[in-house]
C-alpha cells in the first residue's frame, strides 16, 4: 500500500482518502474469490446428542466373572434399549463411554448399552442377622529371639555403651 502510494505521488492524507476507493477496487479485482451470497459461510449448530458423544471420555475397561465392570470404583452391568441386563462372557472387552453430561455407556462390537449402577451387596442384614462387633486388630511385637530385632537391639546397646565410654 505504502508503494502504491508513493507510485501515484501522494503526500497527504487527503490525497490518500481520494486515491483509496480506486486503490481497493483494483485490489479486489485482482485477488478477491467470487462470493455466494445466497449460501451461508457458517457450519450449522451440532445438536446436543452430538456435543455430548463429542466431547465425551472413552476409557477401556474388561468383563468380569459376574458379568459387570468397575469404573470410578463402582460396578455397573450392561443395559440394553429395553431396559434388560445383558451378560457377556468373561473377559470381552468394552469401551465404557462418559458423555458430557455425565451418562455412561459402554460399547461393545460397535454395539452401545447404558450402563446401571449394581447396589453396593451386604453380607449380612441388620434385620435378621446378628452381626458380630469388629475385634480390634493386635498389633504383632516380634520377640526379642528374633533375628531382626536381635540385631537392631545389639547395635542401639553398643552405640549406649560407646556413648558412655566418651562421657567418662
Amino acid at each position: 500500500m505504502i508503494v502504491e502510494l508513493r507510485l501515484a505521488n501522494i503526500s497527504t492524507i487527503e490525497e490518500a482518502n481520494r486515491f483509496l476507493p480506486q486503490y481497493i477496487k483494483k485490489f479486489n479485482e485482482q485477488f478477491a474469490l467470487c462470493i455466494n451470497h445466497n449460501k451461508s459461510v457458517f457450519e450449522k449448530q451440532l445438536d446436543e446428542k452430538k456435543i455430548n458423544l463429542t466431547l465425551s471420555i472413552l476409557t477401556k475397561r474388561v468383563i468380569d466373572k459376574g458379568h459387570s465392570i468397575k469404573f470410578k470404583n463402582k460396578f455397573y452391568r450392561l443395559i440394553n434399549r429395553n431396559g434388560n441386563p445383558i451378560y457377556f462372557n468373561y473377559g470381552t472387552t468394552c469401551i465404557v463411554v462418559k458423555s458430557f453430561d455425565n451418562k455412561l455407556y459402554a460399547t461393545v462390537n460397535d454395539n452401545i448399552f447404558a450402563l446401571e449402577e449394581i447396589p453396593e451387596i451386604q453380607a449380612l442384614s441388620e434385620n435378621f442377622d446378628d452381626i458380630p462387633e469388629p475385634t480390634p486388630k493386635r498389633i504383632y511385637i516380634p520377640p526379642m529371639s528374633h533375628p531382626w530385632k536381635r540385631q537392631l537391639f545389639e547395635s542401639f546397646i553398643e552405640k549406649q555403651e560407646h556413648r558412655f565410654e566418651m562421657v567418662s
